[in-house]
């Protein structure tokens, strides 16, 4: 898949010498929140992490994600939880292709599934999509994944309808075109892409029973309950019960310590420039990340947080 690099524009703004040190962060599609948030976080970078400067990857995001850290090729990666899990244990989509140097820098912020519909479409549960064309995310992407698992865990299969791999963009667009009829989101609200639906159809959000999110969190631990509140969308009269999946900042555990440790106080301390880049940010907290990160910190990560008193949990520690 060919990748698109943006280069910070901060860095360049502060005319960051010559010899610096590049940073690569992959992201997901130009349509969810991954890509605006690490552009935010590569500005950060280049501000405030002294000989580094950084850019955003375009990419499937979660899952494939996880192998770029594995295979060097990106330095951080956003992913949910669930595919970090996976991914550091060996489990789920990742059996037999364990990434065991998968460390977490934080957990950054919650992804909510949302299961995007027209409002004249009769779809409003998951039972409706029995037999329908529906867009399930960007293959190997996080998306997909949490799909799956909501899917598979309330009886319903790929067997049961016609799954479209569609990224954010491309769901918004054939929802839009009557191409499909709804689509799965996994990403921070409020995300552009549905948004931009919004403001040209009336959309309807469907919401999940207290059954389906129980049923799906005993099958994925990471998942947790979620609403979506009144008016996030154009049209959205209620709030929407749904489940939801923090999004973790991922490096391998062979990144300078020094470095790791540099970029995870610049990102805490910094966090307002995230923050005015997207909404998203307000839940980049050191509570938030100590209540959700699934596998260890690395070292540089876990050394901030002990300055600052975090009481990390045990299984994030190595």
């Amino acid at each position: 898949m060919k990748h698109l690099l943006i280069a910070a524009t901060a860095a360049l703004a502060l005319g960051t010498a010559a010899h610096a040190e590049e940073l690569s962060i992959a992201t997901g599609g130009t349509g969810g929140v991954y890509y605006p948030y690490g552009g935010g976080l590569a500005e950060v970078i280049g501000k405030h992490v002294d000989g580094f400067t950084a850019s955003v990857e375009v990419t499937g995001a979660s899952v494939e994600n996880m192998a770029l850290i594995q295979r060097g090729e990106s330095d951080l990666a956003l992913a949910l939880a669930d595919a970090v899990y996976q991914a550091y244990t060996g489990t789920g989509k990742f059996e037999g292709k364990a990434i065991p140097e998968a460390r977490a820098l934080a957990s950054i912020y919650p992804n909510a599934v949302q299961l995007v519909t027209l409002a004249d479409s009769g779809i409003t549960s998951l039972e409706d999509l029995r037999g329908k064309r529906v867009s399930v995310g960007a293959p190997g992407s996080g998306t997909e994944l949490s799909a799956q698992v909501i899917l598979a865990a309330n009886g319903i299969t790929y067997e049961d309808f016609d799954p479209q791999r569609l990224n954010f963009n491309e769901t918004a667009d054939a929802i839009r075109d009557g191409d499909i009829v709804a689509g799965f989101w996994s990403v921070g609200p409020p995300t552009s892409s549905i948004m931009n639906l919004a403001a040209t159809r009336e959309i309807s959000v469907v919401a999940l029973t207290a059954d389906e999110i129980a049923k799906a969190r005993a099958a994925e631990p990471t998942f947790a309950p979620y609403t979506l509140r009144a008016g996030m969308y154009d049209g959205m009269a209620e709030a929407v019960t749904t489940i939801s999946t923090p999004n973790v900042l991922v490096v391998h555990a062979d990144m300078d310590e020094e470095l790791a440790y540099n970029i995870t106080k610049a990102m805490y301390e910094n966090v307002a420039e995230l923050i005015a880049i997207h909404p998203a940010a307000n839940d980049t907290t050191i509570e938030f990340s100590i209540a959700s990160t699934p596998i260890p910190f690395h070292p540089g990560a876990l050394r901030y947080l002990e300055e600052v008193g975090a009481a990390v949990q045990d299984h994030q520690r190595k």
